[in-house]
């Protein structure tokens, strides 16, 4: 069984952490779409899913550096859709700050915070997924069709 069958089957429990999560993603640097394009990048694994009670989901984030430089203009393009969505009251100064707060202001080490920040996320909301499997009783079941 790949590695998507699991995945697949647990689309109930994805959009039930996605609308949970959402309070996370606000509460960071990404705006909505910007959390979008992170989760295009990132595939979920099972480790050790032979022992349900080891087992845990993890997020391979090794492909956010392919979505970064569309994030940055995702961020330039849209300086209401920034996160929160305040636009508080002088829209330059506003943009410029959360510009720099994403490193985005021309230091060049932004990208890289950026990805970083983003995996962290990922992993966040892995667990809440596995969280969510567990409360609802397909834990042993998913960790089944993730081994195969």
């Amino acid at each position: 069984m790949s590695n998507s069958d699991w995945t697949d089957r647990i689309a109930g429990e994805r959009m039930a952490v996605d609308q949970r999560f959402n309070e996370q993603v606000k509460a960071s640097s990404f705006s909505s779409q910007q959390w979008g394009l992170v989760m295009t990048a990132v595939e979920f694994e099972i480790e050790n899913p032979g022992d349900p009670d080891a087992a845990r989901i993890v997020a391979d984030t090794s492909k956010l550096s392919s979505v970064m430089p569309e994030m940055e203009r995702v961020a330039n393009q849209s300086p209401m859709g920034g996160p929160g969505g305040d636009s508080g009251g002088s829209g330059g100064g506003l943009l410029s700050g959360v510009k720099d707060a994403l490193g985005l202001g021309g230091s060049g080490g932004g990208s890289k915070q950026q990805e970083e920040e983003a995996a962290r996320l990922a992993q966040a909301y892995a667990e809440q997924l596995q969280e969510k499997l567990e409360s609802n009783g397909r834990w042993k079941s998913v960790c089944e069709q993730a081994q195969g």
